[in-house]
Protein backbone atom coordinates (compact mmCIF):
# COMPACT_ATOMS: atom_id res chain seq x y z
CA UNK A 1 0.00 0.00 0.00
CA UNK A 2 1.36 3.40 -1.02
CA UNK A 3 1.28 6.85 0.54
CA UNK A 4 -0.93 9.24 -1.37
CA UNK A 5 -1.67 12.88 -0.60
CA UNK A 6 -0.16 14.55 2.48
CA UNK A 7 -1.18 18.06 3.58
CA UNK A 8 -0.43 20.32 6.56
CA UNK A 9 -2.75 23.08 7.80
CA UNK A 10 -2.68 25.66 10.61
CA UNK A 11 -5.50 25.95 13.15
CA UNK A 12 -6.05 28.35 16.03
CA UNK A 13 -8.18 26.86 18.80
CA UNK A 14 -9.54 28.75 21.81
CA UNK A 15 -8.99 26.88 25.09
CA UNK A 16 -10.15 27.68 28.61
CA UNK A 17 -7.44 27.76 31.31
CA UNK A 18 -8.36 26.73 34.89
CA UNK A 19 -8.58 29.68 37.32
CA UNK A 20 -7.84 32.28 34.62
CA UNK A 21 -10.52 34.57 33.20
CA UNK A 22 -9.08 34.79 29.70
CA UNK A 23 -8.84 31.77 27.37
CA UNK A 24 -5.72 30.94 25.40
CA UNK A 25 -5.69 30.77 21.63
CA UNK A 26 -3.46 27.80 20.79
CA UNK A 27 -1.91 27.28 17.34
CA UNK A 28 -1.90 23.71 16.01
CA UNK A 29 -0.28 22.38 12.83
CA UNK A 30 -2.29 19.34 11.71
CA UNK A 31 -0.92 16.90 9.13
CA UNK A 32 -3.29 14.67 7.14
CA UNK A 33 -1.80 11.66 5.32
CA UNK A 34 -3.83 9.45 2.99
CA UNK A 35 -3.02 6.12 1.43
CA UNK A 36 -3.79 5.56 -2.23
CA UNK A 37 -6.79 3.44 -1.29
CA UNK A 38 -8.36 6.06 1.00
CA UNK A 39 -7.15 5.28 4.55
CA UNK A 40 -6.35 8.46 6.51
CA UNK A 41 -3.88 9.22 9.30
CA UNK A 42 -3.46 12.44 11.26
CA UNK A 43 -0.47 13.95 13.02
CA UNK A 44 0.56 17.21 14.61
CA UNK A 45 3.82 19.13 14.31
CA UNK A 46 5.59 21.18 16.94
CA UNK A 47 3.58 24.41 17.22
CA UNK A 48 6.48 26.81 16.66
CA UNK A 49 7.43 28.32 13.27
CA UNK A 50 3.96 27.59 11.86
CA UNK A 51 4.27 29.09 8.43
CA UNK A 52 7.70 27.66 7.75
CA UNK A 53 6.73 24.19 9.00
CA UNK A 54 3.64 24.11 6.80
CA UNK A 55 5.58 25.30 3.75
CA UNK A 56 8.29 22.68 4.29
CA UNK A 57 5.73 19.89 4.65
CA UNK A 58 3.52 20.87 1.75
CA UNK A 59 6.23 21.90 -0.72
CA UNK A 60 9.03 19.45 0.10
CA UNK A 61 8.20 16.57 2.46
CA UNK A 62 4.77 15.61 1.14
CA UNK A 63 5.87 15.16 -2.49
CA UNK A 64 8.96 13.26 -1.30
CA UNK A 65 6.99 10.60 0.64
CA UNK A 66 4.18 10.23 -1.92
CA UNK A 67 4.18 6.82 -3.54
CA UNK A 68 6.32 5.14 -0.88
CA UNK A 69 5.23 2.01 0.97
CA UNK A 70 3.07 2.92 3.99
CA UNK A 71 4.49 0.05 6.07
CA UNK A 72 8.22 0.71 5.58
CA UNK A 73 8.57 2.78 8.74
CA UNK A 74 12.34 2.87 9.07
CA UNK A 75 12.97 3.14 5.36
CA UNK A 76 10.76 6.20 4.91
CA UNK A 77 12.18 7.88 8.03
CA UNK A 78 15.76 7.17 6.95
CA UNK A 79 15.23 8.56 3.46
CA UNK A 80 13.59 11.69 4.90
CA UNK A 81 16.52 12.17 7.27
CA UNK A 82 19.12 11.70 4.55
CA UNK A 83 17.38 14.08 2.17
CA UNK A 84 16.26 16.80 4.58
CA UNK A 85 18.17 16.47 7.86
CA UNK A 86 21.52 14.77 7.30
CA UNK A 87 23.16 17.43 9.49
CA UNK A 88 20.80 16.90 12.44
CA UNK A 89 19.08 20.28 12.37
CA UNK A 90 16.34 21.18 14.83
CA UNK A 91 13.60 23.81 14.74
CA UNK A 92 11.58 23.99 11.54
CA UNK A 93 13.06 20.81 10.07
CA UNK A 94 12.53 18.55 13.10
CA UNK A 95 9.03 19.93 13.76
CA UNK A 96 8.00 19.28 10.16
CA UNK A 97 9.49 15.78 10.16
CA UNK A 98 7.62 15.10 13.40
CA UNK A 99 4.27 15.99 11.88
CA UNK A 100 4.86 13.74 8.86
CA UNK A 101 6.11 10.82 10.96
CA UNK A 102 3.22 10.97 13.45
CA UNK A 103 0.65 11.07 10.65
CA UNK A 104 2.28 8.12 8.88
CA UNK A 105 2.35 6.04 12.08
CA UNK A 106 -1.36 6.76 12.56
CA UNK A 107 -1.95 5.70 8.97
CA UNK A 108 0.09 2.49 9.39
CA UNK A 109 -1.82 1.58 12.53
CA UNK A 110 -5.11 1.98 10.72
CA UNK A 111 -3.91 -0.08 7.75
CA UNK A 112 -2.71 -2.87 10.08
CA UNK A 113 -5.63 -2.60 12.52
CA UNK A 114 -3.28 -2.06 15.47
CA UNK A 115 -2.70 0.82 17.94
CA UNK A 116 0.55 2.73 17.53
CA UNK A 117 1.63 2.03 21.12
CA UNK A 118 1.58 -1.70 20.37
CA UNK A 119 3.41 -1.36 17.04
CA UNK A 120 6.15 0.66 18.76
CA UNK A 121 6.76 -1.96 21.44
CA UNK A 122 3.61 -2.58 23.43
CA UNK A 123 4.84 -2.49 27.03
CA UNK A 124 1.64 -1.28 28.73
CA UNK A 125 -1.61 0.39 27.74
CA UNK A 126 -1.67 2.30 31.06
CA UNK A 127 0.70 5.26 31.20
CA UNK A 128 1.50 7.28 34.35
CA UNK A 129 0.62 10.95 33.94
CA UNK A 130 1.93 14.00 35.73
CA UNK A 131 -0.02 17.24 35.65
CA UNK A 132 1.62 20.60 35.05
CA UNK A 133 -0.74 22.69 37.14
CA UNK A 134 1.51 25.48 38.45
CA UNK A 135 1.44 28.24 35.86
CA UNK A 136 3.56 31.37 36.34
CA UNK A 137 0.40 33.48 35.85
CA UNK A 138 -1.01 32.15 39.14
CA UNK A 139 -0.48 34.03 42.38
CA UNK A 140 0.29 31.93 45.45
CA UNK A 141 -3.36 31.47 46.44
CA UNK A 142 -4.29 30.33 42.93
CA UNK A 143 -1.27 28.04 42.85
CA UNK A 144 -2.30 26.33 46.06
CA UNK A 145 -5.91 26.07 44.90
CA UNK A 146 -4.82 24.50 41.60
CA UNK A 147 -2.59 22.01 43.44
CA UNK A 148 -5.37 20.92 45.78
CA UNK A 149 -7.80 20.61 42.86
CA UNK A 150 -5.36 18.37 40.99
CA UNK A 151 -4.90 16.08 44.00
CA UNK A 152 -8.68 15.89 44.47
CA UNK A 153 -8.93 14.64 40.88
CA UNK A 154 -6.58 11.75 41.52
CA UNK A 155 -3.20 13.10 40.42
CA UNK A 156 -0.29 12.01 42.57
CA UNK A 157 2.42 13.64 40.43
CA UNK A 158 2.40 17.41 39.93
CA UNK A 159 4.71 19.94 38.29
CA UNK A 160 5.00 23.69 38.71
CA UNK A 161 6.93 26.42 36.90
CA UNK A 162 9.73 28.29 38.68
CA UNK A 163 12.12 31.02 37.62
CA UNK A 164 9.49 32.83 35.56
CA UNK A 165 7.63 35.00 38.06
CA UNK A 166 10.25 37.78 37.93
CA UNK A 167 10.17 38.04 41.71
CA UNK A 168 13.39 36.14 42.30
CA UNK A 169 14.63 33.22 44.36
CA UNK A 170 12.79 33.90 47.61
CA UNK A 171 9.42 34.12 45.89
CA UNK A 172 10.07 30.87 44.01
CA UNK A 173 10.97 29.14 47.26
CA UNK A 174 7.85 30.50 48.92
CA UNK A 175 5.68 29.18 46.08
CA UNK A 176 7.24 25.72 46.18
CA UNK A 177 6.91 25.59 49.97
CA UNK A 178 3.26 26.64 49.74
CA UNK A 179 2.46 23.88 47.26
CA UNK A 180 4.30 21.21 49.26
CA UNK A 181 2.43 22.20 52.41
CA UNK A 182 -0.89 22.09 50.53
CA UNK A 183 -0.43 18.67 48.93
CA UNK A 184 1.35 16.89 51.76
CA UNK A 185 4.31 14.49 51.64
CA UNK A 186 2.82 11.69 49.52
CA UNK A 187 2.41 13.57 46.23
CA UNK A 188 5.43 13.77 43.92
CA UNK A 189 6.33 17.36 43.07
CA UNK A 190 8.47 18.49 40.13
CA UNK A 191 9.70 22.01 39.33
CA UNK A 192 10.43 23.39 35.85
CA UNK A 193 12.46 26.50 34.96
CA UNK A 194 11.91 26.17 31.19
CA UNK A 195 15.62 26.80 30.54
CA UNK A 196 15.26 30.15 32.30
CA UNK A 197 18.10 30.27 34.86
CA UNK A 198 21.83 30.75 34.96
CA UNK A 199 23.83 28.03 36.71
CA UNK A 200 24.39 30.01 39.94
CA UNK A 201 20.68 30.80 40.30
CA UNK A 202 19.61 27.24 39.46
CA UNK A 203 22.03 25.84 42.05
CA UNK A 204 20.78 28.29 44.69
CA UNK A 205 17.16 27.36 44.02
CA UNK A 206 17.94 23.63 44.10
CA UNK A 207 19.66 24.03 47.48
CA UNK A 208 16.78 26.09 48.87
CA UNK A 209 14.12 23.48 48.02
CA UNK A 210 16.23 20.35 48.61
CA UNK A 211 14.31 19.53 51.81
CA UNK A 212 10.94 19.57 50.01
CA UNK A 213 11.38 16.19 48.28
CA UNK A 214 11.51 17.44 44.70
CA UNK A 215 11.15 14.55 42.23
CA UNK A 216 13.06 16.43 39.54
CA UNK A 217 14.21 19.91 38.52
CA UNK A 218 13.36 20.25 34.83
CA UNK A 219 15.37 22.21 32.28
CA UNK A 220 16.95 24.44 34.92
CA UNK A 221 19.61 26.23 32.85
CA UNK A 222 19.61 28.35 29.71
CA UNK A 223 19.95 26.38 26.48
CA UNK A 224 20.00 22.93 28.11
CA UNK A 225 23.78 23.32 28.15
CA UNK A 226 25.25 19.85 28.72
CA UNK A 227 28.28 21.05 30.70
CA UNK A 228 26.20 23.33 32.93
CA UNK A 229 23.61 20.63 33.59
CA UNK A 230 26.36 18.18 34.53
CA UNK A 231 27.89 20.75 36.89
CA UNK A 232 24.49 21.41 38.46
CA UNK A 233 24.06 17.66 39.06
CA UNK A 234 27.36 17.69 40.95
CA UNK A 235 26.18 20.58 43.12
CA UNK A 236 22.76 19.25 44.13
CA UNK A 237 21.03 16.03 45.11
CA UNK A 238 17.82 17.12 43.35
CA UNK A 239 17.41 14.98 40.18
CA UNK A 240 17.73 16.84 36.87
CA UNK A 241 15.47 16.31 33.83
CA UNK A 242 15.87 17.83 30.36
CA UNK A 243 15.48 17.27 26.62
CA UNK A 244 11.83 17.80 25.71
CA UNK A 245 12.40 20.32 22.91
CA UNK A 246 15.57 18.84 21.47
CA UNK A 247 15.12 18.07 17.80
CA UNK A 248 17.35 15.06 17.20
CA UNK A 249 18.46 11.88 18.93
CA UNK A 250 22.12 12.94 18.82
CA UNK A 251 21.45 15.97 21.00
CA UNK A 252 19.61 13.80 23.51
CA UNK A 253 22.41 11.25 23.35
CA UNK A 254 24.81 14.03 24.36
CA UNK A 255 22.73 14.75 27.49
CA UNK A 256 23.09 11.10 28.50
CA UNK A 257 26.78 10.76 27.59
CA UNK A 258 27.57 14.00 29.41
CA UNK A 259 25.98 12.79 32.67
CA UNK A 260 23.74 15.85 32.45
CA UNK A 261 20.39 14.31 33.44
CA UNK A 262 18.73 11.83 35.74
CA UNK A 263 15.62 11.73 33.53
CA UNK A 264 15.88 12.03 29.73
CA UNK A 265 12.86 13.79 28.27
CA UNK A 266 11.56 13.90 24.73
CA UNK A 267 8.48 14.94 22.80
CA UNK A 268 7.37 13.34 19.54
CA UNK A 269 6.15 16.70 18.17
CA UNK A 270 9.69 18.12 18.23
CA UNK A 271 12.19 15.25 18.08
CA UNK A 272 11.16 13.86 14.70
CA UNK A 273 8.10 11.78 15.55
CA UNK A 274 7.73 8.24 16.87
CA UNK A 275 10.56 6.79 14.79
CA UNK A 276 13.11 9.18 16.31
CA UNK A 277 11.45 9.19 19.74
CA UNK A 278 11.72 5.42 20.03
CA UNK A 279 15.46 5.65 19.38
CA UNK A 280 15.73 8.24 22.16
CA UNK A 281 13.93 5.90 24.56
CA UNK A 282 16.37 3.13 23.69
CA UNK A 283 19.34 5.48 24.15
CA UNK A 284 18.02 6.30 27.62
CA UNK A 285 17.61 2.63 28.41
CA UNK A 286 21.22 2.01 27.35
CA UNK A 287 22.31 4.45 30.06
CA UNK A 288 19.83 2.98 32.59
CA UNK A 289 17.90 6.25 32.54
CA UNK A 290 14.13 6.65 32.56
CA UNK A 291 12.58 8.46 29.63
CA UNK A 292 9.68 10.86 30.12
CA UNK A 293 7.52 13.02 27.91
CA UNK A 294 7.89 16.75 28.51
CA UNK A 295 6.26 19.63 26.70
CA UNK A 296 2.70 18.33 26.82
CA UNK A 297 0.69 16.83 23.93
CA UNK A 298 0.10 13.80 26.11
CA UNK A 299 -2.44 12.19 23.78
CA UNK A 300 0.30 11.73 21.17
CA UNK A 301 3.30 11.12 23.43
CA UNK A 302 1.41 8.47 25.42
CA UNK A 303 1.88 6.02 22.55
CA UNK A 304 5.66 6.26 22.84
CA UNK A 305 5.60 6.16 26.64
CA UNK A 306 3.31 3.10 26.55
CA UNK A 307 5.69 1.29 24.21
CA UNK A 308 8.80 1.09 26.41
CA UNK A 309 9.61 -0.35 29.84
CA UNK A 310 11.77 2.59 31.00
CA UNK A 311 8.94 5.11 30.68
CA UNK A 312 8.27 7.72 33.39
CA UNK A 313 5.03 8.69 31.70
CA UNK A 314 3.44 11.71 30.04
CA UNK A 315 3.07 15.35 30.90
CA UNK A 316 -0.44 16.78 30.91
CA UNK A 317 -0.96 20.52 30.74
CA UNK A 318 -4.45 21.40 31.94
CA UNK A 319 -4.95 23.85 29.04
CA UNK A 320 -3.46 21.46 26.50
CA UNK A 321 -5.74 18.64 27.55
CA UNK A 322 -8.62 21.03 26.93
CA UNK A 323 -7.24 21.46 23.43
CA UNK A 324 -7.18 17.69 22.90
CA UNK A 325 -10.78 17.44 24.03
CA UNK A 326 -11.76 20.19 21.61
CA UNK A 327 -9.91 18.67 18.64
CA UNK A 328 -10.68 14.98 19.05
CA UNK A 329 -13.90 13.07 19.53
CA UNK A 330 -12.02 10.16 21.13
CA UNK A 331 -9.27 11.45 23.43
CA UNK A 332 -7.85 8.81 25.84
CA UNK A 333 -9.39 8.34 29.27
CA UNK A 334 -7.43 9.68 32.25
CA UNK A 335 -8.26 8.19 35.64
CA UNK A 336 -6.43 8.18 38.98
CA UNK A 337 -3.34 9.76 37.48
CA UNK A 338 -3.01 7.34 34.55
CA UNK A 339 -3.78 7.63 30.86
CA UNK A 340 -5.52 4.56 29.46
CA UNK A 341 -4.86 3.77 25.82
CA UNK A 342 -7.13 1.47 23.84
CA UNK A 343 -6.76 -1.06 21.05
CA UNK A 344 -8.24 1.37 18.53
CA UNK A 345 -6.18 1.32 15.31
CA UNK A 346 -3.57 4.02 14.88
CA UNK A 347 -3.56 6.75 17.50
CA UNK A 348 -7.21 6.28 18.38
CA UNK A 349 -7.69 10.04 17.85
CA UNK A 350 -10.46 10.94 15.45
CA UNK A 351 -10.43 14.69 14.71
CA UNK A 352 -13.64 16.67 14.90
CA UNK A 353 -13.76 17.70 11.25
CA UNK A 354 -16.07 20.62 11.96
CA UNK A 355 -13.56 22.03 14.48
CA UNK A 356 -10.71 21.68 12.01
CA UNK A 357 -12.81 23.38 9.35
CA UNK A 358 -13.89 26.27 11.59
CA UNK A 359 -10.44 26.92 13.10
CA UNK A 360 -8.25 26.65 10.00
CA UNK A 361 -6.14 29.71 9.21
CA UNK A 362 -5.94 30.16 5.46
CA UNK A 363 -2.43 31.03 4.34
Amino acid sequence: MRIGQVRASLHRVQVEVPLLSQPRVVPVVVVRAESEDGAVGHGVAGPQFHGSVIELINRELAPFVAGRDVLLTEGVAHELEQRFNARAMSGVVSCALSGIDIALWDLRGKVLGQPVWRLLGGYSARVPAYLTFGLPEYDLDQLVEAARLAVSRGYSRLKMVVGRSGAGLLEDVRRVQGVRQAIGPNVRLMIDANEGLELVDAAALARAVSDLDIAWFEEPVVGNDVALLAELRRRTAVPIAAGQFEGHRYRLRDLAVGSAVDVLQTNVLYVGGYTEGLKVAHIADGFRLPVANGGGWAEHNAHLMAAVANSEGVEMHAWQWGLASALYASAPVVAEGEMHLTDAPGLGLEPREEVLRDTEVRT
